[in-house]
């Protein structure tokens, strides 16, 4: 391994702070009073639910912020299971989105971040049926796990644990967290999880009954606790209530953009378990320094700083907390211990005006690459510092400065690090390995919970501030300049030094002729060179056996085609593009996820692709999309042979929609698309005219115009959940069951997360239902696809989830949407 090379430039200059996403945290003297405010402040309380989302972010801002408790979330699931509203991104790479947007909106309001292993497979009527899909022990685990590592003081539920109130994750949280209550505290349950952590037994336990400040709900709430969640923090210039709103905001894949409000706004908080105080959750819990042993005289002295503070010259108590660091230092209870340390090294951070920071000149490298990294430090202020060392412990290497940090003075330097050649791929932990239906793969316990990765490199500063050692550890970073946004930052990764991808997570193949698949080989450095090879089960066909490629740039691309002939009859198999690069093989694929609220995600995995042979007979028809929330339905259409033309811009005019046979309205187009809500008429008029009108689900809240069928129609919010429940015909003879392709019982199977959502409960006599369903125990529902002639035309309205079994490549859907395509011609 090659040893860093650093050589040191000082440079004055003055910086001029522009908001960026990702930015390092720069501090003003509200943050820092706020800090040493919570420094004083010992209590934990844990907010638990299912989903990004369904936490009260009001609550959650009031303890951070108020109270200065550590106030964390701790969701059982990351979301994957969801719609979503600003791309078309869904499953795990949806999951990834709300991971880091519930990550933002704890930055916002000042929380903190848990997950467990529970994967979200959608929704679910009954706990019982969630239960019988997560690993029901290993998700109770995850709890205790992080209730034993948070040591809450109190627990707070979003929701009850009656069945059938709600969705069935909720239930099952509620009923999970009593559980865990219950069992954290014994040294018996779970063991494994004594080597890292204690047991621990929280005071109380809460049900957060929400929805009783809602007037429709209203009931006696004079023995539950009153919170009020709408006071006004000077320092911060907000209320609870207007943080918690931009906290909410941040869930922008599921458009919960929130609006805040002023005054009193009041939550109640219902006792489940544990002890009942008579006013507030914290009665009779010291959350003073009193909790610990010694900790009076540390608490005269928090106070005695706090009184100092001077937030014109916050530097003048650095001093003292360098020594309040000391005096803690022989206090028993390591817990605290560390949690204080924490605060005061991001206090002496703060008010020394420190800024620590290393950059490497892209943002990803491979294994066995030297980096050239840019490395920044800067004491704006008198405090004595001197910057010892800067190390690298990932990799074994760092370099020592005993360099003196005068006030003001910007010391910038420039090191060179090699990458080992075992160091690991930037993947996302939980999508490391392979997930079951119910649950993520993640066996290391000390990255359970953990909300993201850490950082893929990090740099340990060694200093000495008023002769005592502290570290600060940072992430290495990408760094550039945007001529319109400014400094813009990105993670830095570690990848392949190669990637490739089919093009196509699914490719079809409506017939036996032969079709042209493209394979993208992608460099991840410069000069590569080698052979790109499609693995595929013997009944498929692939030529050439590998071609030959050279790529000159980094992150250059290149497309190289194979023809892939599939089998006679209907098949389902997987394909494998590999690469040999300088003696190795790679397999690895690439997926770019770039929003501007949330940091650039890279999701690398195991090279696959689904490839699909389908028994199906189809016309030629064009086909006009309207796009609504963001789905890929359009791409898989046209992988099948149809011309598919988005149109959510185009001038609905008789000419311009005649040159379609088909019009397709993508998911919750009613509920997203504003012109829908004068243009409904000019469609209706389509179908009239002879054409073909497929209107998929919308939910049946927020639609922008009432007018979505020609006849009556009504929504609700019923859906089928079971994506095995058993489909029975009622209308065997219409056509859209017969023509092209004759529907039978196995065109319903291996359907994935759900038959369908949000389906019709009431419709005009014009309509014809066609199947039915039903979850187990309930009753037949009939609205999942209802078709209505209207003059020359059809006009169908489905609720059966085609934006999920499409892109999972199932074929018996793609038989029964050619047939909705053909219906009439």
């Amino acid at each position: 391994m090659r040893k860093p090379i650093i050589s040191a430039l000082f440079l004055l200059f003055i910086i001029n702070y522009n908001a960026f996403s990702q930015r390092p945290e720069r501090y003003n003297s509200s943050d820092i009073q706020l800090l040493l405010e919570k420094l004083d402040v010992l209590g934990n309380v844990l907010y638990v639910a299912a989903h990004p989302d369904d936490e009260n972010t009001a609550i959650i801002t009031y303890f951070a912020n108020e109270r200065k408790v550590n106030a964390a979330y701790f969701s059982f699931t990351r979301g994957d299971g969801g719609q979503n509203l600003i791309g078309p991104e869904i499953r795990e790479e949806l999951g990834l989105i709300r991971t880091y947007e519930l990550n933002r909106a704890r930055e916002i309001d000042n929380g903190i971040q848990y997950f467990s292993r529970a994967v979200d497979f959608g929704y679910s009527k009954h706990p019982d049926e969630t239960f019988n899909i997560w690993d029901r022990e290993q998700v109770l685990g995850d709890l205790v796990w992080v209730i034993r590592k948070f040591r809450p003081d109190v627990i707070i539920n979003r929701f009850n644990t009656e069945p059938g109130t709600t969705h069935g994750h909720h239930t099952a949280s509620a009923i999970l967290a009593i559980e865990a209550m219950d069992i954290a505290g014994d040294g018996s349950k779970y063991p494994e999880q004594l080597a890292y952590a204690e047991p621990w037994q929280p005071s109380s336990l809460y049900w957060n009954a929400f929805f009783w400040r809602r007037t429709e709900y209203m009931k006696d709430t004079s023995e539950l606790l009153r919170i009020d969640v709408g006071k006004y923090n000077q320092l911060l210039g907000l209320s609870y209530s207007e943080l918690s709103a931009l906290s909410r905001s941040s869930h922008k894949s599921q458009g919960f953009g929130a609006t805040g409000s002023r005054g009193l706004r009041m939550e109640y908080l219902q006792l489940e378990k544990g002890y009942k105080p008579e006013k507030d959750v914290f009665q009779g819990i010291d959350i003073s320094w009193g909790r610990v042993s010694g900790g009076k005289d540390i608490e005269t002295k928090v106070k005695a700083i706090i009184d100092k503070f001077d937030p014109k010259q916050p530097c003048t108590i650095a001093g003292d907390l360098i020594n309040l660091k000391s005096d803690i230092s022989r206090l028993d209870d390591e817990f605290w211990k560390e949690k204080k340390y924490q605060e005061i090294d991001e206090l002496i951070y703060a008010v020394t005006g420190l800024f620590l920071e290393v950059t490497a000149k892209d943002y990803t490298a491979h294994p066995g690459e030297m980096l050239d990294l840019d490395i920044e430090a800067i004491n704006r202020s008198e405090t004595d510092m001197v910057l010892e060392s800067v190390q690298f412990s990932q990799l074994g290497v760092g370099s020592n400065f005993n360099m003196k940090l005068l006030n003001n003075k910007d010391a910038q330097m420039k090191a060179s690090i090699t990458l080992p050649q075992n160091m690991p791929y930037s993947q996302h932990y939980w999508l490391a390995r392979p997930n079951t239906l119910g649950m993520f793969q993640v066996n290391d316990q000390e990255l359970i919970g953990k909300p993201v990765d850490d950082a893929s490199l990090e740099a340990e500063f060694k200093l000495s501030i008023n002769g005592q050692k502290f570290t600060y550890k940072r992430p290495v970073v990408f760094k550039r300049n945007d001529p319109v946004e400014g400094e813009v930052y990105k993670p830095f990764l570690i990848t392949p030094p190669v990637f490739v991808n089919v093009l196509g997570d699914v490719n079809l193949f409506a017939n036996h002729t032969g079709q042209k698949i493209k394979v993208l080989v992608r460099a991840g450095k410069r000069q590569i060179s080698g052979k790109v090879k499609l693995s595929l089960p013997d009944s498929w066909k692939v030529t050439p056996s590998s071609l030959d490629f050279a790529i000159e740039e980094k992150y250059g691309e290149e497309v190289y085609e194979f023809e892939v002939i599939p089998p006679e009859n209907q098949e389902i198999a997987y394909a494998k593009p590999v690469v040999t690069l300088d003696g190795k093989e790679y397999a690895f694929s690439f997926k770019e996820i770039n929003y501007d609220h949330i940091p650039y995600q890279l999701i690398i995995k195991e090279a696959t692709s689904k490839f699909v042979k389908l028994d199906l007979n189809k016309g030629n028809e064009r086909i006009g999309y309207i796009m609504g929330a963001g789905d890929n339905i359009p791409e898989n259409l046209r992988q099948i042979g149809y011309e598919v033309v988005l149109i959510n811009d185009m001038d609905f005019n008789d000419s311009n929609l005649d040159q379609f046979d088909v019009i397709v309205l993508g998911i919750r187009a009613l509920n997203t698309v504003a012109k829908l809500k004068f243009d409904m008429p000019r469609l209706f008029a389509f179908v009239e005219r002879g054409g073909n009108l497929i209107v998929q689900y919308n939910t049946n809240g927020g639609l922008v115009t009432s007018n979505i069928a020609p006849y009556p129609l009504q929504l609700s919010r019923e859906r089928i959940t079971d994506e095995e429940a058993p489909v029975k015909i009622i209308a065997p003879a219409h056509p859209v069951l017969n023509t092209p392709n004759k529907i039978n019982p196995a065109d319903f199977d291996g359907w994935v997360q759900e038959r369908g959502l949000y389906f019709p409960n009431q419709w005009a006599k014009e309509f014809t239902p066609v199947i039915s369903s039903h979850d187990p125990g309930e009753r037949e529902l009939e609205g999942g696809l209802l078709v209505a002639p209207y003059g020359k035309g059809h006009y169908i309205y489905t609720g059966y989830s085609w934006f999920r079994e499409l892109p999972a490549g199932v074929p018996g859907p793609y038989r029964l949407f050619v047939n909705m395509i053909s219906l009439g011609n």
